[in-house]
């Protein structure tokens, strides 16, 4: 079988891609906009990129009207955000996040999410995540630049929370304990707790 993406509309080339690369991780993104409303939504088009300077990556698709996402309109309007990871225990509460609420409307209260102050940031971060960057904006890029069809978040990670449970010891996290859940095609979701080792060939 073979796919002409040139040929295919946005929406099969998300179904395709969506569905083919495949564990992606989520990104569980607060932030707050200028005038202190709080927002949460999940991302699985989300990367690390850099460890010098500690940069991950968010895409943030433009809607079809040519809006975009509260995540994307506060972090310019702040340059702050916090990026968590999702456990196994708290997909479902990710997911009642991902539902379409009208502007202004905080999916932490809606979904009721526990959230506790940052330390660098103005966002809450998520108390029971194990994971949690607070991060400072570093660039928002359109892609393409011509008419751009996505806004990519390059975030500065400035502190990290990770929960002592997940630990292996004081250096490593254990992949079992941290349990997170990851994105495929469709509705379609994966843990990562089934994990194998192999040596990288010297």
């Amino acid at each position: 079988m073979q796919l002409d993406f040139t040929q295919l509309s946005k929406a099969e080339a998300y179904r395709w891609l969506a569905s083919t690369v495949t564990p992606r991780p989520i990104a569980w993104v607060t932030t707050l906009s200028e005038d202190g409303q709080s927002n949460l939504a999940p991302f699985s088009f989300f990367q690390v990129i850099s460890d010098s300077p500690p940069t991950l990556l968010i895409n943030t698709s433009v809607r079809e009207d040519g809006s975009v996402k509260d995540t994307l309109r506060n972090v310019r309007e702040t340059g702050e955000l916090v990026i968590h990871l999702v456990s196994a225990a708290q997909a479902e509460a990710m997911n009642a996040t991902a539902a379409w609420l009208p502007h202004g409307v905080s999916e932490i209260e809606h979904a009721g999410i526990a959230t506790v102050p940052s330390e660098r940031v103005a966002p809450p971060r998520v108390v029971a995540a194990p994971v949690a960057f607070e991060c400072q904006l570093a660039e928002i890029m359109p892609y393409p630049a011509e008419n751009p069809s996505s806004l990519l978040i390059f975030a500065r990670v400035l502190l990290a929370h990770i929960d002592e449970s997940v630990m292996q010891d004081e250096r490593h996290v254990d992949p079992a304990k941290l349990d997170l859940v990851g994105r495929l095609g469709g509705t379609q979701y994966s843990y990562t707790r089934d994990t194998f080792s192999m040596i990288r060939p010297k």
